[in-house]
């Protein structure tokens, strides 16, 4: 009996969803690297769990050992951020304090300094002759005059 066409293909089919089948429910068995668990946060943290659940297993299984890791590289990569923070923030509160103590400085240059031109005009009279005693008739001498 020959196979026939559809026969043929009905038999790929089954065979490609049996390989599929049998691909997806693989279990893995490499080890996860560092960087894996840095990217992703989420099998990180169930791996955390499975060794925190068995701390016979934790000290010797890999998987354990590399997300250890990764929690300490992570935590100062975090740390690394903080403080790139806090710098950034002490400079713009630096350059605040600079700005203002630069406004005072040139106000304070502004009331110290005397400008001629905008001063005011005060009028210069002559000062007023002394008053003679009270008891002298005399003229003032005269030039060319001797005193008596």
């Amino acid at each position: 009996m020959p196979i026939s066409l559809k026969s043929l293909a009905a038999c790929a089919c089954v065979g490609a969803a049996l390989t599929a089948v049998a691909g997806c429910g693989a279990r893995r068995d490499s080890v996860l690297t560092v960087d894996d668990l840095m990217d992703d946060r989420v099998t990180l943290d169930g791996v955390l769990m499975k060794c925190n659940q068995n701390p016979q297993m934790a000290r010797t299984d890999s998987d354990c050992m590399n997300a250890r890791i990764a929690i300490d590289r992570l935590a100062s990569r975090s740390d690394a951020a903080e403080d790139a923070k806090r710098a950034q923030e002490f400079e713009r509160s630096r350059d605040q304090l600079r700005s203002l103590q630069e406004r005072e400085r040139q106000e304070q240059d502004a009331k110290s300094k005397v400008d001629a031109y905008h001063l005011p005009l005060v009028p210069i009279d002559p000062a007023p002759a002394p008053a003679p005693p009270a008891g002298s008739d005399a003229s003032p001498p005269v030039a060319r005059e001797a005193n008596p």
